[in-house]
């Protein structure tokens, strides 16, 4: 029997399709069991301008933009700690929903701003605990802190992501995740 309580991380260069293995996977899973964000760019004039959140359940909101003023800083983006905490570390709270998949993308250094959504991370990957979930998440390639410490929690699968290898990756992360299928 497959574990219930499973922890996958997809990670890779930008560009080699960890949103889009994220959004295949959960597309063949039973939404009722799912619970999460994503994240995308905010584009205008084909310039990056900052990215967004959205969760699973379609609130979404600005985690990171060009105009945001402010100390919480990644490169030349200003980053809505406040709005992301507010909004959606709370879906990550494993004792207050009946989610059996949290699925996170990302982890990376805007959403490492936020103390809370790193205690939320380290909850959903620690091993203890009464109530288990399984996690999903795209983890940034390279980084310090949550992002080197969540590749190395026990019994973590990490798959490297590149284009060519994304629709078996895709595929065995379906098989480890079938217990959370799609009814028919």
């Amino acid at each position: 029997m497959l574990s219930k309580s499973v922890k996958i991380l997809l990670t890779g260069l930008p560009g080699c399709g960890k949103t889009t293995a994220v959004m295949q996977i959960i597309a063949n899973l039973d939404p009722k069991k799912v619970a999460g964000f994503y994240t995308r760019e905010i584009r205008q004039n084909n310039t990056r301008k900052g990215f967004y959140w959205k969760r699973l359940d379609g609130a979404a909101g600005t985690l990171a933009h060009v105009d945001i003023k402010g100390p919480s800083r990644v490169g030349k983006y200003g980053v809505d700690v406040a709005g992301f905490e507010k909004s959606v570390v709370p879906i990550l709270d494993i004792e207050r929903t009946d989610a059996e998949l949290f699925v996170l993308d990302e982890i990376g250094k805007m959403e490492c701003l936020s103390e809370k959504f790193v205690a939320a991370v380290r909850r959903l990957f620690a091993p203890a605990g009464n109530k288990q979930g399984s996690v999903l998440a795209t983890v940034a390639l390279k980084g310090a802190g949550l992002i080197s410490e969540v590749k190395n929690y026990p019994g973590t699968k990490l798959f490297n992501l590149t284009r060519q290898g994304r629709d078996k990756a895709i595929a065995e992360i379906l098989e480890i995740l079938s217990f959370l299928k799609r009814p028919s």
